[in-house]
């Protein structure tokens, strides 16, 4: 329908004729308001006119009709933002959420979608719970009609976004997640999609994450994650990676069989979303798991990664995610083998020059996690040191030169890198770091600086979230390594930078100790 916006004057006889005695004459008028309110400057006119008081007091009326065109009208001027504070004002909440459970599908349709076009802010979500919304959805749950199931389950995804939300969710709708699994092995679509969604957003919270598997949640998502309709994986594979967050779904998740899918998934889907939603679910397994983790490589998890980071088509959104993750493998006795054998350090190197933030600041910490291991993989870390791209030397060496107003938790990433280098017990690693012409030199400035210059760390790109990243590097965050805070995350400008001038002088004085 092609409806252009009306004058004041066009809207005013309307909005008299909706007061008229005459039910017929109520009929037609708001009947005329609702097609009106299709276009989005009439929507506000609407309202600003006063036109909400008489569509609540048609929305009262006994009269089926009545009820249908008043709450079709106030569920499209819901869907325009600033009208959304006058509805909760106005008093037609409560209405609404009566008319939600009326006898006629036409009504409740009606009022359900106004309900949850009401659910897109906090606020107003806030509103609908205090007009008793949040049992009338969950009724809707229970109904055969396809319109009803969608706009209920789509209203409690909305709701289940809030902490305060999900803990009366939880508290006093002990039947949702049953319903909502239910939906995602039965119904259309559309609502399948908002179903797992809801399941997504519910799973924000351990009590959930846990409940979801226990009720056989995981069954109903590995057929999702196979489906050749995008909407469904991404939602699928959304609602998996909140499920893994918890330590103890790692073993039912693994036994379930989905392993080999979520592998594939990294490269056979061409979606975006679903490739950084696979890749985090991974990253939680690993993390969380004890046990022996040579499945994850047995199913083509390291040859995967390598095909999205040499795939010039991949984006560094995507890359900056697979990288993340492998710094989470690397720590991992069991994987961290794959990665340094699997000539991922070629292709990190090269991302520590990357114009994307956090793609570089990945590609750091992960070299910096591999030079953990140099004992043990000196060979590899020798054949990088200069190649690609002037290989693991040139990126040090520009890293740390004291000139190039570098980022201190960078540049505190490469001190690491030394120290972890110079650590490893290779003669032939601790030569290449100790003659190079000014990677030493180079630190032995930054240990004598005094003071913060006010230039370097006020423009960071590094705050104290990225710094969180670091946990995986071992020691630099934690009780292990020099500069220890206790893993306190909140760091001033002059902490971060002390840290810096303290691996710094560490390195100096192991320089010190060795006999070269």
């Amino acid at each position: 329908m092609d409806t252009r916006p009306v004058t004041r004057e066009a809207l005013e006889p309307i909005l008299y004729l909706l007061q008229s005695p005459h039910i017929d004459v109520q009929h037609g008028a708001s009947a005329a308001l609702g097609n009106l309110a299709v276009n989005m400057e009439n929507k506000l006119l609407i309202v600003r006119m006063g036109g909400l008081e008489p569509l609540i007091r048609q929305m009262l009326s006994p009269n089926i009709d009545a009820q249908i065109n008043s709450v079709g009208c106030i569920t499209n001027l819901a869907t325009a933002e600033e009208n959304k504070m006058q509805i909760a004002k106005s008093g037609a909440l409560l209405p609404l959420t009566r008319l939600a459970r009326s006898r006629d599908l036409r009504v409740q349709r009606n009022a359900a979608g106004a309900l949850l076009n009401m659910t897109h802010s906090a606020e107003h979500r806030q509103q609908l719970i205090g007009a008793g919304a949040v049992p009338v959805l969950v009724e809707l749950l229970g109904s055969d009609d396809s319109e009803l199931q969608y706009y209920a389950t789509t209203a409690l995804s909305n709701i289940a976004v809030d902490e305060s939300g999900r803990l009366l969710l939880w508290e006093t709708q002990p039947v949702l997640v049953d319903a909502l699994i239910m939906f995602v092995n039965t119904s259309t679509i559309k609502v399948q999609c908002q179903a797992i969604l809801t399941l997504r957003n519910l799973a924000s919270d351990d009590q959930y994450q846990t409940q979801i598997v226990q009720k056989g949640g995981l069954d109903s998502l590995l057929p999702l994650l196979q489906s050749e309709y995008d909407p469904l994986v991404i939602s699928a594979s959304a609602c998996l990676r909140n499920l893994s967050i918890h330590p103890s779904n790692e073993k039912p998740i693994l036994e379930s069989g989905i392993l080999p899918c979520l592998v594939s998934l990294i490269t056979q889907s061409g979606n975006e979303e679903v490739q950084c939603h696979v890749i985090s679910a991974l990253r939680n397994l690993v993390a969380n798991n004890e046990a022996d983790k040579t499945p994850f490589a047995n199913a083509g998890l390291f040859d995967h990664i390598r095909a999205v980071l040499v795939n010039p088509a991949s984006s560094d959104v995507v890359v900056g995610e697979m990288i993340a993750a492998l710094n989470v493998f690397v720590l991992d006795e069991s994987l961290w083998p794959y990665i340094i054998d699997g000539g991922f350090l070629e292709l990190l190197i090269p991302l520590t020059r990357s114009q994307h933030v956090e793609l570089q600041y990945n590609a750091c910490v992960t070299i910096s996690s591999l030079a953990g291991k140099a004992g043990e993989a000196s060979d590899r870390l020798i054949q990088v040191w200069d190649r690609p791209d002037g290989g693991l030397q040139s990126y040090l060496a520009s890293f740390l030169a004291v000139d190039e107003g570098m980022d201190p938790v960078l540049r505190s990433v490469a001190l690491w890198t030394v120290l972890l280098l110079l650590e490893s017990d290779s003669p032939d690693l601790v030569r290449l770091v100790t003659s190079h012409p000014s990677i030493i030199k180079n630190i032995d400035k930054i240990a004598s600086i005094d003071s913060l210059p006010e230039s370097e760390l006020r423009n960071s790109a590094y705050t104290t979230d990225s710094l969180a990243g670091l946990r995986s590097s071992r020691g630099f965050m934690d009780s292990e390594g020099p500069g220890a805070d206790d893993g306190n995350l909140d760091e001033s400008d002059d902490e971060i930078y002390n840290r810096m001038i303290t691996i710094a002088q560490d390195v100096v004085s192991l320089v010190q100790s060795l006999d070269i």
